[in-house]
């Protein structure tokens, strides 16, 4: 049993504001996943580098812009729409070919393959804030020192940790889903491929070698890290800062973070998604972008998706926690 399943039986002993059992007891991953992942955060920098010295006196071209924001959608609509609203909570019922297809799109944003995003997912869910949360910024207690390091920790040093979360026990679903299986143990090819993608496009498009080259910085190294970063805020970020409008689990801190609303697709409304976790519209009062939702939307109206999970206004008027709040029991970085 690993270490954050054993401080998880103890999580009824936990408070809200100590660091969770075993927080210091650090195990880390294999060489192998600690290489790939150090090379997925760091490569992309090195190409933003790399990439800003290439444009620097003529800029960055609309090619290079279309396709990374093309992209950064396609890629950011397969997590949030694929493998977050439908696969981890089931929003949403989907045809199996678009289902596949979205697992698909979301497996090219390189946050891992489908079945373990989904599984640690759920087990956050499970044991959010609390030990056993896999991602918590309240590992290390509510003190400014320990949320620093929780705020790190939540955003980027867990995945450095040797942390399994099973699927058998997450994602039993899905492991006896054959095409999602497949989907997941095509990963690499599939990241493989969200690279590929940009260059072959920014070669086609300019006819150049080095149209190729830029369209695959910006369009390829450099979008991935940018969702990758946003979701990691939403881990983060969406736990510390922002406001808590609606009730949620004993130590569930899950904030609503306005200004990442576009840029994650309506995941940052996180606060409002954990008071109701099956919900397919995040943002759920007025003027809350949501474009996942407007997506699952027009995916009703085609007659693609049914059995769609859209708010219940009197329930939510039930959740209010009265006027908006911040976060508790932590330092605020506002």
């Amino acid at each position: 049993m690993i270490i954050s399943e054993q401080a998880a039986e103890r999580r009824q002993d936990y408070d809200g504001a100590s660091p969770f059992p075993g927080a210091e007891e650090h195990v880390t991953a294999s060489r192998v996943q600690v290489g790939l992942t150090g090379a997925i955060v760091v490569v992309p920098f090195i190409a933003l580098g790399v990439a800003i010295f290439l444009a620097w006196g003529q800029g960055v071209t609309l090619t290079d812009l279309l396709l990374a924001t093309i992209l950064y959608v396609v890629t950011g609509l397969g997590v949030t729409v694929g493998f977050h609203r439908l696969l981890t909570h089931a929003s949403f019922t989907a045809r199996p070919w678009l289902r596949v297809a979205l697992a698909v799109a979301g497996s090219m944003g390189f946050q891992g393959n489908v079945v373990d995003w989904v599984a640690v997912h759920r087990r956050h869910h499970a044991f959010t804030d609390r030990p056993g949360d896999p991602h918590s910024p309240y590992r290390y207690g509510t003190g400014l020192r320990g949320q620093l390091r929780g705020l790190a920790h939540a955003h980027l040093g867990w995945l450095f940790a040797d942390d399994q979360t099973p699927a058998e026990r997450y994602a039993p679903d899905l492991l006896a889903d054959p095409a999602i299986t497949r989907v997941a143990r095509a990963f690499p090819a599939l990241c493989a491929l969200s690279l590929a993608l940009p260059f072959l496009a920014g070669w086609a498009i300019t006819g150049t070698l080095y149209g190729g080259l830029t369209a695959f910085l910006w369009a390829g190294l450099i979008r991935v890290a940018l969702l990758q970063h946003v979701t990691w805020s939403v881990n983060s970020l969406c736990h510390v800062i922002g406001n808590r409008p609606f009730k949620t689990r004993r130590h569930d801190r899950s904030t609503n973070l306005w200004p990442l609303a576009l840029l994650s697709f309506g995941e940052s409304w996180h606060n409002g998604h954990h008071s109701e976790p099956s919900c397919a519209r995040h943002g759920v009062d007025r003027r809350q972008i949501d474009p996942s939702a407007g997506l699952i939307g027009l995916f009703e109206r085609l007659g693609w998706v049914s059995n769609v999970h859209w708010p219940d206004r009197e329930r939510i008027q039930r959740r209010r926690a009265g006027p908006p709040q911040p976060a508790p029991e932590a330092h605020r970085f506002e």
